[in-house]
């Protein structure tokens, strides 16, 4: 999605379940801790949403995981302990990766993506979030962490709630 078009942190309440049915939901957040002024922004505006559309804090789980590649094992983990356990109904995962001077940021933007692809494509009913930021500039994360782009936070929240609640 082009944010340049659409803020990230806009979205129509009215389509979204009522709080009866999301205050029996449980939520969980895999948040990098790399590039954390960005990334705990997009956590603070998941986690914000999720309580206003009815979400109790104690169904929200969250662990920091190192860096963005990392994400894709703690929500592997959230996935499994879904299946056997605690039923998630959607698992987010929150990253920022800028672009730097090496290949790096390519590696990373590709193992994440992957990662969260084949999270998605298991047959265990819970959905798995791609919240990550890939940008070319500190200031374009910025943006897009709760500046003139709204907040990708938000976003991930919202589409976590839209496929938990999916109805095929």
């Amino acid at each position: 999605m082009a944010t340049q078009y659409q803020n990230l942190s806009e979205y129509n309440p009215d389509i979204l379940p009522s709080n009866d049915i999301l205050v029996q939901q449980s939520y969980a957040i895999a948040v990098s801790d790399w590039n954390f002024q960005i990334t705990h922004s997009l956590l603070d505006g998941a986690i914000e949403t999720l309580l206003k559309h009815g979400v109790l804090r104690r169904n929200i789980n969250v662990v920091h995981v190192p860096g963005t590649f990392e994400l894709t094992y703690a929500a592997k983990r959230f996935v499994h302990e879904s299946v056997q356990d605690k039923k998630y109904d959607a698992v987010i995962t929150l990253g920022c990766v800028i672009q730097g001077e090496t290949p790096h940021f390519d590696y990373v933007c590709q193992g994440v993506t992957q990662g969260v692809t084949i999270l998605n494509t298991i047959e265990n009913g819970c959905p798995v979030i791609f919240g990550v930021l890939t940008t070319n500039t500190l200031q374009q994360a910025m943006d897009r962490a709760g500046g003139i782009h709204g907040n990708k936070g938000v976003e991930a929240a919202i589409t976590a709630i839209k496929m938990a609640n999916i109805i095929l």
